[in-house]
């Protein structure tokens, strides 16, 4: 346990780069280092992961520590993962307050961007090795990567790719019957997608009574629970959905503000929802930043508790695990999709180039573990911020 608590503990504090290299990262010390899971059991979790509303990182952190050490360890590793960088964030929006800016970040993130390159790709090549063995998976790989590309919604792509899966082996099944698991997924994943929109709770939704609500801890918690009960996607989509709530609805953040607050949550280390820290923090102190961050992160603990047991049983079935091969295949095509984004905005000259290409080489030549890469790069880039270099 300790050992679960110190490994996210350093991953919350040092993983930059957003929930790609978050994966990346859980994937070099679970699977290559420590031998905690396999290539095929990781890939489980993260499917898993990729289907549930909230954040995606944290919700495999949490499912890593359920498989190492139980209920105990679900709680250990998420809160450990978003300790560091909550208390990070406390101190940003501290300075925020007091100095009415943020400091300078373009250095640190100059350095680390390439850095995540390498450690991202590498994964990709690791994780492919398992997810994508047949080429039928490869042509569902291929084909979700040019539609994420495009935009396609990511629960589009992914059931798709687990029915296009079943499709393919059916043919071969000797048990044709479709599990109940299955369509226990299925049936949760549909409604908590239609959930928003059921409850009027979508990011373009204002409201019709408008006005300013009343501000204190319970409805700030209030606030941040049903944001994480029922987003899917990206930093971007969180920052539809607070600017709809916390901006158009209860007029209690300035646009400005918000998008002070999603940057700090994107520059820094661990998981993009600490943004929700910040935002408390400015409205209501330490203790609306504990409030906002709770309320945001504690949907992810019950959803992950509640779909332990469906993905367990998903692989006793060959129907169910055709499935759910396919939605490990448009995993990595989404994790993919992703990183080649991450490169063209962290890829911007020579110098970021070939920071990249020495740290994939150290990577894969020695094995240096990649936080001491991250820091190195955060460092070279700081330096050179401060030198007049960039």
């Amino acid at each position: 346990m300790a050992e679960l608590a110190g490994l996210f503990l350093r991953l919350g504090g040092t993983a930059f780069g957003g929930p790609a290299a978050h994966i990346a990262l859980m994937e070099e010390e679970v699977v290559r280092r420590r031998g905690w899971l396999t290539q095929q059991q990781f890939l489980d979790l993260l499917s898993a992961a990729n289907l549930i509303p909230g954040p995606n990182s944290t919700e495999l952190a949490i499912h890593i520590g359920y498989a190492r050490r139980g209920w105990a360890g679900l709680l250990v590793a998420g809160v450990c993962f978003i300790l560091p960088a909550m208390l990070l964030v406390m101190g940003f929006a501290w300075a925020y307050l007091r100095f009415g800016s943020l400091p300078a970040l373009s250095g640190v993130l100059y350095g680390v961007k390439p850095v995540i390159v390498a450690v991202v790709a590498q994964a990709l090549w690791s994780l492919g090795q398992s997810a994508l063995q047949s080429g039928p998976l490869r042509i569902v790989a291929g084909v979700a990567l040019l539609l994420g590309l495009l935009g396609v919604n990511e629960l589009l792509l992914l059931f798709g790719a687990g029915v296009a899966m079943g499709a393919v082996r059916w043919p071969t099944l000797a048990h044709k019957q479709v599990p109940p698991a299955l369509l226990k997924l299925v049936g949760a994943v549909a409604a908590l997608a239609l959930l928003p929109a059921l409850l009027g709770l979508g990011p373009g939704e204002v409201g019709a009574a408008g006005g300013a609500r009343p501000l204190g801890l319970l409805p700030l918690g209030l606030a941040f629970v049903k944001i994480g009960s029922v987003l899917y996607g990206s930093g971007y989509v969180l920052l539809a959905f607070l600017d709809a709530d916390l901006v158009q609805r209860f007029h209690w953040l300035t646009p400005g503000q918000l998008l002070d607050a999603v940057v700090v949550g994107q520059v820094t280390p661990g998981p993009v929802f600490t943004t929700a820290t910040f935002v408390g923090y400015l409205l209501l102190g330490w203790p609306g930043a504990l409030v906002a961050t709770v309320g945001i992160f504690l949907p992810a603990f019950v959803f992950v508790g509640l779909s332990i047991r469906l993905v367990a049983q998903l692989r006793e079935s060959p129907l169910a695990g055709a499935f759910l091969d396919g939605l490990n295949a448009a995993s990595w095509a989404l994790m993919a999709a992703v990183s080649l984004t991450l490169a063209r905005t962290a890829l911007l000259d020579l110098a970021t180039v070939a920071l990249a290409l020495v740290s994939g080489w150290l990577l894969l030549r020695y094995r240096v573990n990649s936080a001491w890469l991250v820091l190195g790069g955060a460092a070279l880039g700081y330096g050179l911020q401060q030198t007049g270099l960039l």
